[in-house]
């Protein structure tokens, strides 16, 4: 998934001093681990944040993004990001993170 940082120097700052170790809400973590989500990890260049997000099999991703806005700490948490956030026109569902497609993928060319 991927989206954009509003373009300040400041709240940028400000986005990744919340994501740290220690920084971010205890029940986020947990919270992303209970809608079935192994791992999560977001990544950034300039204002560009890209996602990169791990299931297990039996868990859809819609299905752990939709129980995670149940939560409402999780709902809390996004909508203060929010904040920090611009809007990919590529996403969908009112959200602000847009699913990438995949163009290359290393195991479909292993044999």
């Amino acid at each position: 998934m991927a989206l954009d940082l509003i373009d300040n120097a400041e709240l940028i700052a400000s986005y990744e001093h919340h994501h740290a170790p220690g920084n971010i809400w205890p029940e986020i973590p947990a919270g992303i681990r209970d809608a079935g989500i192994t791992d999560m990890q977001i990544y950034r260049i300039g204002r560009h944040l890209f996602m990169i997000v791990e299931h297990d099999e039996a868990t859809d991703l819609k299905t752990a993004f939709d129980k995670m806005t149940t939560l409402p700490r999780q709902s809390e948490w996004a909508a203060w990001m929010d904040s920090f956030q611009q809007k990919l026109p590529e996403a969908v569902r009112g959200e602000h993170w847009a699913v990438m497609k995949p163009v290359f993928l290393l195991n479909d060319h292993l044999q």
